[in-house]
Formats: structure tokens, sequence, C-alpha cells
């Protein structure tokens, strides 16, 4: 079985192909950072699940805002995976590969951005009909001169560097025509929500919408 392309994230990706981390562990915070990341310009989310509240802050988010395209960050397992899609979550990322979770995505036309850095891993992840994969850390695995050489190999594969990735870098990952988008976290610096000055993430987020522009014009 091979992914099936979502229209409606892939459209999201065509429009802005950035991809936020957002981690919290209070609901109301994370609506407010999805909204100030929203006002900026980005309509795509990841929650990451590394706070107990993960869940409910995802949850929160799809069902308190509208226009924005949420998924799950940090999915380890088939549990977990099982979990966010019954809470609202309409894409999955994993920092790694894991077969079952992979297979569980793809039986349910679930979008999954599955963690690979290795030549072997890509070409599991092809193997199980997986087209578009996330490269992580993308930093330390390589950046950009290893997507190239990957995706000299792998011509059919798009790639989603997470890790490392930051306003400076940004543009160079985005010239890459294989790079169907960018993670991270530096759109939502903890300090700043910590004090709740979201006017700084929507400022973040803005900026990054202006490299992305000119990144892209740059790899056509």
């Amino acid at each position: 079985m091979t992914e099936k392309i979502d229209l409606k994230l892939d459209h999201a990706f065509q429009d802005v192909p950035i991809v936020p981390l957002i981690q919290a562990d209070d609901p109301t915070v994370a609506i407010a950072t999805a909204n100030a990341l929203q006002e900026g310009g980005l309509h795509v989310v990841e929650v990451v699940l590394r706070t107990d509240a993960a869940v409910d802050c995802m949850e929160a988010i799809v069902n308190e805002t509208s226009g924005i395209i949420v998924g799950a960050g940090t999915v380890l397992t088939d549990d977990q995976a099982e979990q966010v899609l019954s809470r609202g979550a309409q894409f999955i990322v994993s920092p790694g590969l894991v077969d079952s979770v992979a297979q569980y995505c793809l039986e349910r036309s679930v979008p999954i951005f599955a963690g690979t850095m290795t030549a072997g891993e890509v070409q599991r992840a092809y193997a199980l009909g997986l087209r578009t994969v996330k490269f992580f850390p993308a930093k330390l695995a390589g950046g950009v001169p290893m997507l190239k050489a990957l995706s000299s190999v792998f011509r059919d594969m798009r790639f989603m560097p997470t890790g490392g990735i930051s306003a400076d870098n940004l543009h160079e990952f985005l010239a890459m025509p294989s790079v169907v988008a960018c993670g991270g976290s530096w759109l939502t610096p903890a300090k700043a929500i910590e004090q709740g000055d979201f006017e700084t993430v929507t400022r973040l987020a803005k900026e990054a919408v202006a490299v992305a522009n000119n990144g892209r014009k740059a790899g056509n």
C-alpha cells in the first residue's frame, strides 16, 4: 500500500511550507500559541507529545480554533497513534520509523511523517509505501548536503526536515525541490510563551513566511 496525497495538507504546504512545533501543558496556552502562529500566516501546527497534557492541548486546538490543520508529533506507538487520531489529529509525525505505526496510518489513509536520517531508513520507508518522510535531526544528520544525496537516489521521495532548522538556514532547505516543508520549534520560543508574549510568536511566524516565499523562489 502506497500513501495517498492528502490534498488539504499538500495545498497548505504549497502555500506555506512550514510546520511549527507546539509544546504545551496548558490547553489555554496551546490555543493562544496556535492563534498567534495563524495570525502570522502559519496554518499547520504539530503538537508534540512531550508533556502529560499534550493530547488535551492538541484536542483543544482542534476544537477551539478554525482553519488550522493540527497534527500530533513525537508519536512512538500504535496506541499513541490511535489515541491522537481519536482526539482529532489530522496527521502524525514520529521521530523514527516504526513499521507498525507507518502501516497503521497507511491503512487509514492518515498522513504520517516518519523520521529517517539514513539511506537505509529512507529505503525502508519507501518499501513500506511512504513517499514523504521526516528528515530528523536534520542538522546533525548532514543537513542540506545529506538531503541532496538522498534526493538524488530516492527521486520520488519528499522530505520534511526538522531538528536544527532556524530562520538562518530555513531558506537553504526550502530551496530544495524534494523538501515539502520544514518543521521547527524556533517559532515557538519557550521563554516568550511562558511570559505570554504571543506577539513574538506572530512576528517570528511572519518572518518565517517571508523567508519561505523567498526560499521557494530561489529553488525555482
